[in-house]
């Protein structure tokens, strides 16, 4: 079986994370403190605070910019239901706004038009509290647009697939207020789980350092609590491996972006899109997602690969129409257009470091055929 995804687990990653049981420091010790510095400079942002997954970093993202309830947070409508979870669990509303149907991005225009109706309204205007765009599959959002749409607005990227992507050379993490990131196995670099937020502000990151720790303020000499706080730490295990996967995250980025291009230049002439770059991007393809013709059966198409020896999933999921989401805000079918088209359409293909040429070519040969018949 081609695996949808392989981590790239070495025998430095399992030294680091013996070397770290033995020495009975389990949480929250040193090796995470190195583990934040030597992410913070990757990002090029002062302040990284790890925690327990995305979905923490998300939360606590909120929470640290005093979410209360009836506030309102923009987020795109295609992603990982994590992402509009976290703004749901923070007592805040989640308003989708449609996407880019190329990128799979937050669509400025979108967003503005969003944007404007809300602040048309007094009421709406007041309630508006942060802006939540997702780094789709690797591929940055357009953040120059973005963040001159949002004006005073804070925004928040969900960057939980994007650690090393690029936006007009920018890094993923440092064009915002905050950003949050994954290390679960499917994405570049792992920790098992593990997450992290990224900020330049000094303020928010002693709060978020509370936040993920019962309230403890991260300043003082002695154990104070200034907040309540969750346990939302991340292991010194997690860290030690957060290392020595953050040294090879540039080497891991390059063999994903070189095995994209040969699917791109499979399906260059096919009935199948592969996905599309935009200049100022610099993607690091967590996923390699494309999308079939509108009458190809992915269902079955899926479940053909899967014979075949190929795994293979659906993109990520249309938050509105979830069962949960559409009962509470009554979202139907044809509110967000592309990303009904997309989420329709959109399928996941292997792609992992040690993937090798021949496996890229079998696996594009299978989908091409199989979408042929």
């Amino acid at each position: 079986m081609i695996r949808l995804t392989i981590p790239s687990i070495e025998k430095d990653d399992l030294d680091a994370v013996s070397e770290a049981l033995a020495s009975g420091y389990l949480v929250q010790g040193p090796r995470v403190a190195a583990f934040e510095e030597k992410l913070a400079a990757k990002v090029g942002v002062p302040h990284a605070i790890a925690v327990s997954n995305c979905t923490a970093a998300l939360q606590l993202s909120l929470l640290a910019l005093d979410m209360r309830p009836g506030d309102l947070v923009l987020v795109t409508a295609y992603s990982w239901i994590a992402t509009a979870n976290a703004i749901e669990l923070s007592g805040a509303q989640p308003v989708f706004v449609d996407v880019d149907p190329e990128t799979f991005n937050m669509a400025p225009a979108a967003l503005a038009e969003k944007l404007s109706s809300l602040r048309a309204v007094g009421e709406t205007s007041r309630r508006v509290r942060a802006i939540l765009p997702v780094h789709t599959f690797g591929q940055m959002a357009d953040m120059d647009a973005i963040n001159a749409i949002a004006k005073d607005v804070p925004v928040i990227e969900d960057a939980a697939c994007a650690l090393g992507a690029r936006w007009n050379g920018r890094q993923a993490g440092a064009a915002s207020t905050m950003g949050c990131f994954s290390f679960h196995p499917r994405k570049a670099i792992t920790t098992g789980e593990g997450g992290a937020i990224t900020t330049r502000d000094a303020d928010l990151a002693k709060r978020l350092r509370a936040l993920r720790n019962h309230g403890q303020d991260p300043t003082a000499p002695s154990p104070d609590f200034i907040m309540p706080g969750f346990n939302m730490r991340l292991t010194e295990m997690q860290a030690a491996l957060g290392q020595t996967q953050l040294a090879k995250l540039d080497r891991i980025v390059t063999a994903r972006r070189r095995l994209a291009a040969l699917y791109d230049a499979a399906f260059a002439k096919t009935a199948i899109t592969p996905p599309r770059v935009p200049a100022a991007s610099e993607p690091v393809y967590q996923s390699y997602v494309v999308l079939l013709p509108k009458e190809a059966p992915r269902a079955t198409i899926i479940a053909k690969m899967r014979e075949r020896g190929v795994e293979t999933t659906i993109g990520t999921w249309h938050m509105p129409l979830t069962s949960f989401y559409k009962a509470r805000y009554g979202h139907r079918p044809g509110e967000f257009p592309a990303t009904d088209d997309v989420f329709a359409r959109s399928m996941t293909l292997p792609l992992y470091e040690s993937m090798t040429d021949a496996q890229i070519a079998e696996v594009a040969q299978a989908l091409i055929d199989l979408v042929a018949r």
